[in-house]
């Protein structure tokens, strides 16, 4: 199986079922990363966690040096990239504490250094970003929760916005008509990023709350806290069985 990364991101900042071999802290030509590189085991697999907003979590959305945490993490030998994200949810089979796995993103982010190629010297390549998760990699993840029978959505369009505010109803009003069934903070440029680095990337999002607009009452910090701790143990069981299957999946191949 290729090495895997995990990106954690709001709600996972550990990995509390990984048996830590070590921790690097890489230098990268974009700065420094969010967090050291963490490697380990799970389930017989060899694998690498960053903190995208460090750990403990301090570092805002719209100042994740992204550049650096996928540079990062191909130094470390990443093969392909599972991205984990607290979203809201916009239409209504994204409902708090649910699991999705996007398969399209619309970026709304602005301000962020988002590619490779911004040297003058560097030459300039226009990467296919036709599709921009990984097809073969949502599909296992996909596959992982069929077999644990966790009711995910195995689809969805994640509108990538600045933050860290959240966004207003009208916004989130904006973001369904342009067909996004999610928001999230932290999408984009991480999904461009691997692409430029040729990573197959997919994502994890797991529903935190309802976006503005979407419920009667106000979203607070007590009720995000607790779809989020429900939708991380998920997760943790979405990647246990994932690597259960490869670990099986490499058996088979020997």
């Amino acid at each position: 199986m290729k090495t895997t990364a995990i990106i954690g991101g709001s709600g996972l900042t550990k990995m509390g079922s990984l048996k830590i071999i070590e921790q690097t802290h890489q230098q990268t030509p974009y700065g420094l990363p969010s967090s050291a590189c963490t490697i380990g085991e799970l389930c017989g697999q060899t694998i690498i966690f960053l903190a995208r907003h460090g750990d403990p979590h301090t570092i805002a959305p719209h100042k994740v040096n992204y550049r650096a945490n996928l540079w990062a993490l191909k130094q470390a030998g990443a093969e392909q990239i599972i991205a984990v994200a607290a979203v809201g949810g916009i239409t209504p089979e994204m409902q708090p504490a649910r699991i999705a796995i996007p398969e399209q993103i619309i970026d709304y982010s602005y301000d962020r250094e988002h590619t490779y190629f911004a040297a003058e010297l560097e030459p300039v390549n226009h990467i296919d970003f036709s599709y921009p998760y990984d097809e073969n990699l949502r599909q296992q993840l996909i596959n992982s929760a069929t077999a644990l029978q966790l009711n995910i959505q195995p689809n969805g369009v994640y509108g990538c916005t600045q933050g860290p505010r959240l966004e207003t109803a009208a916004e989130i009003t904006r973001l369904q008509r342009d067909g996004c069934d999610l928001v999230g903070m932290t999408g984009m440029p991480e999904a461009a990023l691997a692409r430029e680095l040729e990573i197959p990337y997919a994502c994890i999002a797991v529903v935190a709350n309802w976006a503005a607009g979407k419920s009667s009452g106000e979203i607070s910090m007590p009720e995000i806290i607790k779809n989020l701790e429900q939708g991380m143990t998920d997760t943790e069981q979405l990647l246990q069985q994932f690597f259960i299957h490869a670990s099986i999946q490499g058996s088979t191949d020997d």
